[in-house]
């Protein structure tokens, strides 16, 4: 053992918003998130075995290269979605969209990833199917 510790994956993701109720329709509209879960001025969004904070407060302008990856089961459903709760959607050969505060989320399909889920994680998501590309 070296002494440091080996970084084992991201436990969550914190967004500043500007508004959080209004962020909750967003990203429930958007995505089929199964628990949220509220603090005072926070809501936690499960995504399996982690999950997105966000929290009231945003002020920053739109970011332009920072961004987040989310993994979805359906990246086209999910760019039907995002175009439907009016995100924008930028160019590029990704899947980037703006959510309405200015927080750029990169949309990658599951079986397009390097990692795997346990198989008792996507059981506890209900996609025990799921399977990546060959």
């Amino acid at each position: 053992m070296s002494g440091r510790p080996r970084l084992v994956g991201i436990n969550h993701v914190a967004l500043e918003v500007g508004d959080l109720e209004a962020a909750i329709a967003f990203y429930t509209r958007v995505f089929d998130l199964r628990e949220v879960e509220r603090s005072q001025g926070a809501a936690f969004l499960q995504m399996g075995d982690q999950f997105l904070n966000l929290t009231e407060g945003r002020t920053a302008p739109a970011d332009d290269q920072r961004h987040f990856g989310l993994v979805v089961d359906d990246k086209e459903a999910a760019r039907e979605a995002l175009r439907d709760a009016g995100a924008e959607i930028l160019p590029g050969r990704f899947l980037d969209a703006l959510d309405p505060w200015g927080n750029r989320l990169q949309i990658v399909d599951y079986r397009d990833i390097r990692f795997t889920k346990t198989p008792e994680v996507l059981r506890a998501m209900g996609l025990e199917d799921l399977r990546k590309r060959t």
